[in-house]
């Protein structure tokens, strides 16, 4: 059931999307547009969020960790620019906004913008799980790739494609344009909210590289690794990582 929080978070989504597109068009110089992208769309995205959601906290990249959130039942997880490097490269597509919704040990609601490709998927109407296709289409960071990649290779059929943006690349995983998203270089939680919310919307799995399960609104927000993948997927990738690990020692 669609509720007031789903399709809060994607007109948010949406609407800090426009701004950025607006502000990209205006062209400039990369360091300064990157910098004015991720200004701009939290000011605009925390301004909201204190009008329509007064007694909700918030937890954004670009904005200051008031620590009284863990004392909230209501926590809005926000990335303003997520591949905020992308942003700044004229001719690329694979940045977001990521809008997502923590309530009570659960991510309820989310919205992840792709403004330069016109797309933005949300829980608000989440597309149908796809199927994983053979040999594993696997996203990872254009600038960060695991470096158990090759390990894992040896135990499951991989190809690799490297993108920016976590969201760019959890959008292909839900989209069934990829099958899996697999990061184990670090991340905070703004990076991975919304796309996780979605994803699970959509009936995907999402998890730590072990298995265990996503933890948001943690007093550090710092979480160390990522896989989403279709569900039917989940247990062949997550026995040849646990065979990739134990190969490693």
């Amino acid at each position: 059931m669609t509720t007031d929080d789903d399709r809060l978070a994607r007109d948010l989504a949406s609407e800090a999307g426009r701004l950025l597109l607006a502000l990209r068009a205006g062209g400039g110089q990369s360091a300064a547009l990157r910098k004015a992208g991720d200004r701009k769309s939290h000011e605009f995205l925390a301004a909201r969020l204190a009008e329509l959601r007064p007694e909700d906290a918030v937890l954004s990249e670009e904005g200051r960790d008031d620590l009284a959130r863990l004392d909230a039942d209501r926590v809005w997880i926000v990335d303003p620019l997520d591949g905020t490097r992308e942003f700044g490269e004229p001719d690329r597509a694979d940045w977001a906004v990521h809008v997502a919704l923590w309530e009570r040990g659960e991510l309820t609601a989310g919205a992840v913008a792709l403004p330069a490709q016109g797309t933005v998927l949300s829980t608000a109407a989440p597309p149908p799980a796809p199927p994983a296709g053979q040999p594993v289409r696997v996203l990872v960071s254009r600038t960060r790739p695991p470096a158990l990649l090759d390990r894992l290779a040896q135990q499951v059929e991989l190809t690799l494609i490297p993108m920016g943006s976590a969201g760019a690349k959890a959008a292909e995983v839900i989209n069934g344009t990829a099958d899996a998203y697999l990061h184990s270089g670090g991340q905070y939680e703004w990076d991975s909210a919304a796309p996780v919310a979605v994803a699970q919307a959509a009936g995907l799995h999402a998890s730590r590289l072990d298995g265990a399960a996503l933890a948001y609104n943690q007093p550090d927000p710092w979480l160390p690794d990522i896989l989403i993948c279709p569900a039917g997927l989940a247990a062949r990738l997550l026995d040849g990582l646990r065979a990739a690990d134990c190969s490693a020692a």
